[in-house]
């Protein structure tokens, strides 16, 4: 049974941060002098011990930059030129499944590499994140030097072909309009209208679920498929 307090797939939709950094667009590209890129707090809570445990292992690493600190308003610029000038961006386990680092990495057209074994993410269904992201298991990811040697054996034409996909879907994580104060129509392949999107594609199996159940006579158990309250 699947209460209206649990998070469950089958009912909610996983929506994308708010992305912190600008979008860089294809032609915009630069050379990357840079193997990765990670910006953020070392020591985190519950899954945090993954991040512990890969900033000892690649913190000293060539051509890898793993600063502490965030996007704000203090740590924008210094994310924008690490992202901008790295080939690859970390994404590893933290307090939640994902964060905004992961969108700032897709505008910045800097190739995601996550490292988390139960990470849930926007839009599955409508976009493969496959196609412009790197997926690590957290096994292999920390044995020493696996890491970095996976990514620099990932070769220029598999890197530009991740790159040209990402700049495919870079809009589908906007919520701004572009309009002065955000004040008009929403991009028809902007977030807002995926998010629709993905609640339309659950409502039937919603409505499903509860018509079983109006329909259950009393003290006969229906096999459980989705039971929303």
């Amino acid at each position: 049974m699947i209460h209206h307090t649990q998070v469950s797939l089958l009912k909610d939709v996983i929506v994308p941060y708010t992305h912190l950094l600008p979008r860089l667009r294809l032609s915009e590209n630069r050379h990357r002098r840079n193997l990765l890129y990670f910006k953020g707090a070392k020591h985190r809570h519950r899954g945090g011990l993954v991040r512990e445990k890969l900033w000892d292992l690649l913190v000293d690493e060539p051509g890898v930059i793993m600063e502490e600190g965030f996007p704000n308003a203090t740590g924008r610029e210094q994310s924008i030129k690490g992202m901008r000038s790295s080939e690859f961006c970390l994404h590893p386990a933290g307090d939640t499944p994902t964060s905004c680092r992961l969108f700032d990495a897709i505008l910045s057209l800097c190739i995601p590499v996550i490292v988390s074994d139960e990470i849930e993410l926007p839009f599955e269904g409508m976009i493969d994140y496959s196609d412009f992201s790197v997926f690590v298991p957290v096994s292999k990811a920390l044995q020493p030097k696996w890491l970095v040697n996976y990514l620099r054996s990932i070769s220029e034409q598999r890197k530009r072909r991740y790159r040209l996909n990402m700049a495919q879907v870079q809009r589908v994580f906007e919520y701004d309009n572009g309009n002065p104060g955000g004040i008009g129509p929403v991009p028809p392949d902007g977030a807002v209208n995926h998010i629709w999107r993905k609640i339309y594609q659950k409502v039937p199996i919603i409505r499903e679920a509860m018509i079983r159940e109006k329909r259950k006579p009393e003290g006969v158990s229906i096999p459980l498929r989705c039971h929303c309250t």
